[in-house]
C-alpha cells in the first residue's frame, strides 16, 4: 500500500507540473525582450499588440540625418518598411520553451527568468536607402579649391585655398541601417573627411617660383619671385591704336637677337612682309624676345628715350640691359598679368 500511495503521489506531482506547464505554453517567460520590448508574462496575442505598438508604430518615423544644421528625412514609405511580428512573437514562445520539464516548473514556481533578445525581422528596400545616401551626398559633398593669385597690373595678391569635404557613405550606410531597427535611435549624425586641396596656401609661392605683371598706366614691369617683388623696370607699351594687350598671358618663346617678322601693316612701309635678321641695325627687337601674344612680346630697344610712354606698335619695349637681366630669369611658361 506505501508503495502505492507512493507511486499516487509523483503521479499526483508530475500531473500537476505538467498542467503548469501547460498552462503557460502561451505566456512569454519573464526576461525575455523582443527588439528590446519587454515581452516577459505576456501571451502570444498580447505580445503582438506590444510589439507593434512600441516597436512597429514609432520605426513608421523617418529616419534623420543630420549635418551642419541641415535635416534630411528619409520616410518610412520609401523605406517600404516590412516586419513580421508574428514570426517574433512565436520566436519568443519556442525561447520560452527551452530546457527540461522539470527546469520549466522550477521556473515558473519560483519566478526565474529566461535572459533571451529576440532581434524582430525588419525588411526595408536597400535601393531607397543608396538613393538617399547619394541624395546627402549632392548637398554634403564639396570640391576643394586650390590656391591661387588675383594679379593686377601692379599687384599680386594670394587666394587662399579651401579644403573639400566628402561624405563618408560606407559609415552612414551602417549608420541608417542601425536606425531603420530601432525605434529610440532615429537620428544620425553624418560624418565626412577633409579632402586637401592639390595647391594649398602654403604651397601657393612654389607654384608660382616666377610671376610678371605690367603696369601699362605707370610704365613699369615688375619681376615677382616666389611671390616677393624682385625688380621693377621702366618699359613702353603700345601706342594708341596698337595697345598692347591686357589680361593674363603666359610666355610663349623666348630668342636671342631675334629676327624681326614685319607685319603686312602700311605703318611698315617698304619693310612690310619681310624678315629682318637678328642683330640688324633696322631690327628694332633688340638683344632679346619674350613672346606674349600674337605677335606681341618683351623685346629690349635702343630707343631708350621712349621708355616710360606709349611708344610701340604693341609690343613691351625695355632697355636692352635690363631685357637681357630679365631674360635669364622667366621660363617658356611664366604667367604675364598685364593690366
Amino acid at each position: 500500500m506505501a508503495a502505492v500511495f507512493a507511486v499516487l503521489v509523483l503521479l499526483g506531482v508530475a500531473g500537476g507540473a505538467y498542467a503548469l506547464d501547460s498552462s503557460r505554453s502561451d505566456q512569454i517567460a519573464p526576461g525575455v525582450t523582443i527588439g528590446g520590448v519587454d515581452v516577459g508574462g505576456m501571451t502570444a496575442n498580447e505580445a503582438r499588440r506590444a510589439v507593434r505598438k512600441q516597436l512597429v508604430e514609432p520605426l513608421n518615423k523617418p529616419v534623420v540625418v543630420k549635418f551642419d544644421g541641415v535635416k534630411y528625412k528619409l520616410s518610412a514609405d520609401k523605406l517600404k518598411l516590412r516586419s513580421d511580428i508574428p514570426a517574433s512573437v512565436e520566436a519568443a514562445l519556442e525561447a520560452s520553451q527551452e530546457g527540461s520539464l522539470p527546469a520549466r516548473v522550477w521556473r515558473h514556481l519560483t519566478g526565474g527568468e529566461v535572459d533571451r533578445a529576440i532581434e524582430p525581422q525588419v525588411r526595408y528596400d536597400e535601393d531607397a536607402v543608396d538613393e538617399f545616401i547619394a541624395q546627402v551626398a549632392a548637398e554634403v559633398n564639396r570640391d576643394p579649391v586650390n590656391a591661387t593669385v588675383e594679379a593686377t597690373g601692379s599687384s599680386i595678391d594670394p587666394v587662399p585655398s579651401q579644403p573639400g569635404r566628402a561624405l563618408r557613405e560606407d559609415d552612414l550606410r551602417t549608420e541608417i541601417a542601425a536606425a531603420i531597427q530601432s525605434p529610440s535611435h532615429r537620428t544620425v549624425k553624418a560624418k565626412v573627411d577633409k579632402v586637401k586641396p592639390e595647391v594649398t596656401t602654403k604651397e601657393l609661392a612654389k607654384q608660382y617660383p616666377v610671376y610678371l605683371t605690367v603696369d601699362r598706366a605707370n610704365f613699369t614691369l615688375k619681376l615677382w619671385k616666389n611671390l616677393k617683388l624682385v625688380k621693377t623696370y621702366k618699359v613702353a607699351i603700345g601706342a594708341q591704336g596698337y595697345d598692347t594687350p591686357t589680361g593674363l598671358y603666359h610666355i610663349q618663346n623666348k630668342a636671342v637677337n631675334p629676327d624681326w617678322h614685319v607685319p603686312n601693316s602700311d605703318w611698315a612701309g617698304k619693310l612690310a612682309g619681310k624678315v629682318i635678321p637678328g642683330g640688324a641695325p633696322n631690327n628694332p627687337l633688340k638683344a632679346r624676345w619674350l613672346g606674349i601674344y600674337d605677335g606681341a612680346g618683351i623685346h629690349g630697344t635702343d630707343d631708350v628715350a621712349s621708355l616710360g610712354s606709349a611708344a610701340s606698335h604693341g609690343c613691351v619695349r625695355m632697355a636692352v640691359e635690363d631685357v637681357i637681366e630679365l631674360y635669364d630669369q622667366v621660363p617658356v611658361g611664366t604667367p604675364i598679368y598685364i593690366g
